[in-house]
């Protein structure tokens, strides 16, 4: 069995200067530990200010904002018609045309009319009669409703209603959709959540009593669900991580004030890191939400590294200020490396397409900084003011928790440097297996998945998916050339097109467009001379026809729905459709017709967004094991870091291959900052070999030794880290979820790795050199 002591062996000159020496700005807290500590105070108050300036970015589109041509249209198509952001769908379901039911139904669409920031609503109740003698049309619904057998010959004819049927209420009348449509600027700000509440208030007075439900859906009440999600999260799980993370520590250091030392600078850098942010403008996201569990993890692994080194130093007679020294001397190197190797992994987000993605690269990367900033100084400067005295500390030997890790270790450590060579290639063959298995992750993104799913808004999605064969909009823009208007010959035809062309496509259900109009009307009255058109055009309310051309009559919207469906099987409806309308497009080179809508930009761009940024991963891999072994200046470091770091990417990849979940933002995000973070025992445990290695010794030896000395505070740190990710597996956001438990799944495959793979691997390499160069 291998044998170990508290104190480090080899002389502290034999160091090389891995990080630039830039470890020493630890020193400010431990010459001027009480100054340190009333500046980091200071700061944490204007820190407060800054966070209290964080706000909220709900928006579902936000996640594909770029400045490509095709977003830059979405944005301008939804500036001239009203957009379906904005759109508060009211799903209503029982017996809906129950005459009791309908009277109570019409009367909440008043009033949801009179909600505030309502600029319109569409229901069954928008329907009209046409007008057989030139009149005015009348509603379909009369008011009175009539009575008896007169009252079953109206549902009848509702139910046979083409301008309905089917997009507003269902095929057998059990099912009704009310859109209601609110400004913008009330979406965008702080009264949404008074409005829905409000919308809510009226559903439930105005259907009290009825034989009916009625659920909230759409992108205004998504997004709101979403914002008080990412509110929730932001305090409530990300304090239970750190209280789990602290409870593991207290019960290892069994002394409070150690502890404290090892806990306060991870708080510190987060509450620094956000406040920074709200300073510089940052919104909150539901990938700057995970902002906060990934500083926490990166500080507290380096503050643990260090505290266990002092507390091992002050455990063999060392003074505090001694022990801070040597820890901040031996530790601080690999700390700079552990935050450089996270930031680089954050670069790799830098060239993302998605502005989101981008956002949480800077933030990362500047969080980290800031992280590394605090971990250095503030560290020392509570050790040297608060750490415990020799003498309330079990000798060495005697501290039962940490000394049952070191033998675990020194285990592991004998069986695995037995034979490293084996050992080494049964880890390289089990990393290939699995990268074939990775390879083979296909992308996946749902609408849905962004929202929380335990709120009744998903259920409402579902149910118009089942019912009206769509929950989210798709959209063909169409632009007229100069001199054509809407009333043209040339026009109308191409409208007609259009419709048609997403009325045959598979997968397009409930298309609206003015050909819709046209139709109604050529059946109906017998009508379809242009006059006519143009008066029922004008007759309508200005907010109807403003969903579907322009007011300067220049542009039309054909839109239609389709199910939240997984982007891959949206992608090859979007091509369908838009190969169909390449035919209309050659037949009228003048006319813009362009699909458009969240769905599509979702569809074309995700699958491409997640291939992008699981490449960038792949270069990340030999860019980060680079970067270590010039730190190191050794080629094994270097070859060894590649195995056992890829090793818990592959297999959680495997893991969602096998749960049929594919590759989503993010996953492959968590296992980007994975990767950074698994990084960190690894350069913590190189730093500790190299000190402890002789240049013509057996490497095996010292990798064994600081094995013993070091893996107590890498297990300790690795439990850590995935109690703290863990935390987002409960929150109500399946996208937080999925980063909380693959990512805490990552940190111990990593441990795993560590131990398993990086310790024979590195022994066989360094093994091997040291043969041929005696060998020469």
């Amino acid at each position: 069995m291998v044998q170990w002591t508290a104190v480090v062996p080899n002389s502290d000159d034999k160091q090389r200067a891995i990080a630039l020496g830039l470890e020493r700005i630890g020193l400010l807290g431990l010459r001027a530990p009480i100054i340190t500590v009333i500046v980091a105070a200071l700061l944490a108050i204007v820190a407060v200010f800054g966070v209290m300036r964080i706000a909220i970015d709900d928006s579902l589109s936000q996640l594909f904002r770029n400045d490509s041509a095709e977003f830059r249209q979405f944005e301008q198509i939804s500036k001239k018609f009203p957009s379906s952001e904005y759109d508060v769908l009211v799903v209503v379901e029982g017996d809906v045309l129950a005459r009791g039911v309908v009277e109570k139904l019409r009367a909440a669409v008043t009033d949801m009319q009179l909600v505030e920031g309502a600029r319109g609503v569409i229901s069954m109740f928008s329907a009209r009669q046409p007008a057989l003698n030139g009149g005015l049309p009348t509603p379909l619904f009369p008011d009175p409703l009539p009575e008896g057998e007169a009252y079953q010959a109206l549902v009848k004819q509702v139910l046979q209603n083409e301008l309905i049927r089917g997009r507003l209420l269902s095929e057998n009348g059990d099912f009704a959709l009310v859109v209601l449509s609110l400004e913008p600027e009330i979406v965008d700000g702080r009264r949404l959540g008074p409005v829905i509440d409000e919308i809510r208030r009226t559903l439930d007075e105005d259907l009290s009593g009825a034989p009916v439900s009625a659920q909230l859906s759409g992108v205004p009440v998504m997004q709101l669900e979403i914002r008080k999600a990412l509110e929730r999260d932001r305090i409530v799980y990300n304090a239970l991580g750190l209280a789990a993370g602290c409870l593991i520590a207290i019960l290892f250091f069994r002394r409070v004030s150690f502890m404290i030392i090892a806990a306060a600078p991870p708080l510190a850098a987060i509450l620094f890191s956000l406040g920074a942010l709200g300073w510089l403008g940052f919104q909150l996201n539901m990938f700057l939400n995970v902002m906060t569990p990934l500083i926490m993890v990166i500080s507290f692994s380096d503050s643990m590294q260090m505290t266990f080194a002092a507390r091992d130093r002050i455990i063999a007679g060392e003074t505090r200020q001694e022990a801070f020294a040597a820890a901040l001397r031996i530790v601080g190197p690999a700390c700079v490396l552990t935050h450089a190797a996270a930031g680089l992994s954050m670069v790799g987000l830098f060239f993302s397409d998605s502005d989101m993605i981008r956002a949480f690269g800077h933030a990362g990367a500047l969080s980290i900084l800031i992280a590394l900033i605090v971990v250095l100084t503030l560290i020392p400067a509570l050790g040297v003011l608060i750490a415990p005295r020799r003498d309330v500390l079990p000798a060495a030997g005697r501290d039962f928790g940490v000394q049952a890790l070191r033998s675990f270790c020194g285990f592991v450590a004998e069986r695995m440097l037995r034979r490293p060579g084996a050992y080494a290639l049964i880890g390289l063959v089990v990393v290939v297996a699995l990268g074939f298995v990775y390879a083979g992750l296909s992308p996946r993104y749902r609408l849905a998945d962004l929202t929380p799913d335990q709120e009744h808004v998903v259920e409402a999605s579902q149910r118009l998916d089942a019912k009206l064969n769509g929950a989210n909009p798709i959209d063909v823009f169409v632009e007229f050339p100069r001199g054509a208007g809407l009333y043209t010959p040339e026009t109308l035809a191409v409208l007609g097109e259009v419709h048609s062309a997403m009325e045959s496509q598979e997968g397009v259900a409930n298309v609206w467009s003015v050909e819709t109009l046209r139709r109604w009307l050529a059946e109906k009255l017998g009508q379809s001379d242009v006059a006519t058109l143009e008066q029922y055009v004008d007759m309508l309310p200005a907010f109807l026809v403003g969903r579907f051309v322009t007011p300067d009559r220049q542009s039309a919207l054909i839109s239609g729905r389709v199910p939240d469906k997984d982007a891959g099987n949206l992608l090859p409806i979007v091509e369908q459709l838009n190969a169909r309308l390449d035919a209309v497009r050659a037949k009228n080179p003048g006319y813009t017709i362009q699909p458009t809508g969240l769905s599509v930009i979702a569809a074309r761009n995700s699958a491409e967004m997640i291939g992008k940024l699981n490449r960038g991963l792949t270069i990340e891999f030999a860019f980060v094991a680079a970067f270590i072994g010039l730190a190191f200046r050794s080629l094994p470091v270097a070859l060894a870091c590649v195995p056992a770091g890829v090793f818990p990417v592959f297999v959680a990849g495997a893991l969602l291959r096998y749960l049929g979940d594919g590759l989503q933002f993010a996953s492959v995000i968590a296992l980007i900052v994975s990767f950074g973070l698994g990084l960190s025992a690894t350069i913590h445990f190189i730093n500790r070999m190299q000190r402890e290695d002789e240049p013509n010794a057996d490497p095996t030896r010292a990798v064994a030794r600081s094995t013993v000395l070091i893996g107590p505070a890498l297990i300790l740190t690795a439990f850590v880290l995935a109690c703290g990710l863990e935390a987002l597996a409960f929150s109500n956001l399946p996208l937080l979820r999925l980063f909380g438990w693959l990512s805490a799944f990552a940190m111990i495959a990593a441990l795993v790795a560590d131990l398993l793979i990086l310790r024979p691997t590195v022994a066989a390499l360094m093994r091997l050199g040291r043969r041929r160069r005696l060998a020469i």
